[in-house]
């Protein structure tokens, strides 16, 4: 086991990151709330380090037609935070937001288009928040990019930019709810260049 691998992360540290990203997603219900002038509830049920060549299998098989959500981070390390949800999950994301019954959107609109690259946004921006506090470090997301492709093409894009993509990322289940009816789950996973491993494993001091 390398000793700048995210599986070196202990349990303590996995349930502080827990911690952190519930404090994130209660900040990003709040504010999506206030947007839509209606109450969305985003919860944090399970985080945990996976391989990275899990992600292209974590809403179904490889072929699975996902939406992808794709933010640079920018500042201390060098990282893509990216929302990953099945097309229907994403659809229904959108129906919510808009206020529409589940099962209204059959194809993304451009209001649709851009009220899912807001949640992302909004997700990111408050799981960045309460990591930078966590942390002491600088990190910021950059605008999102919504892609709609199949799950190992998603996979294959996220090394551009890269010159070394870590072998573990962080995964952070993410549900989305309306008076916990209609949960719809997705996950925001954190992924960082090999030497931002390190800068992330000497800042989680628990």
């Amino acid at each position: 086991m390398a000793d700048n691998s995210l599986q070196n992360l202990t349990d303590i540290q996995i349930d502080a990151l827990k911690e952190v990203g519930n404090i994130g997603a209660g900040h990003a219900a709040t504010a999506l709330s206030q947007l839509i002038k209606k109450k969305i509830m985003i919860s944090v049920p399970e985080v945990k380090v996976i391989r990275t060549q899990e992600i292209e299998s974590l809403l179904g098989e490889p072929n699975t037609l996902v939406a992808g959500i794709i933010m640079n981070v920018l500042g201390d390390i060098s990282s893509k935070i990216v929302l990953l949800l099945t097309r229907e999950s994403a659809l229904s994301l959108v129906d919510m937001l808009l206020q529409k019954p589940i099962g209204s959107t059959k194809v993304l609109s451009e209001v649709g288009n851009s009220a899912i690259k807001e949640t992302g946004n909004i997700l990111a921006g408050a799981y960045m928040n309460s990591l930078n506090e966590f942390l002491g470090l600088m990190l910021l997301p950059s605008v999102p990019n919504l892609v709609f492709d199949i799950a190992s093409a998603i996979f294959s894009s996220l090394s551009d930019g890269f010159d070394s993509m870590s072998t573990h990322i962080l995964s952070i289940e993410t549900q989305f709810s309306e008076a916990n009816e209609h949960v719809i789950k997705g996950y925001l996973l954190l992924i960082p260049d090999v030497p931002s491993v390190k800068v992330l494993l000497q800042a989680i001091k628990v």
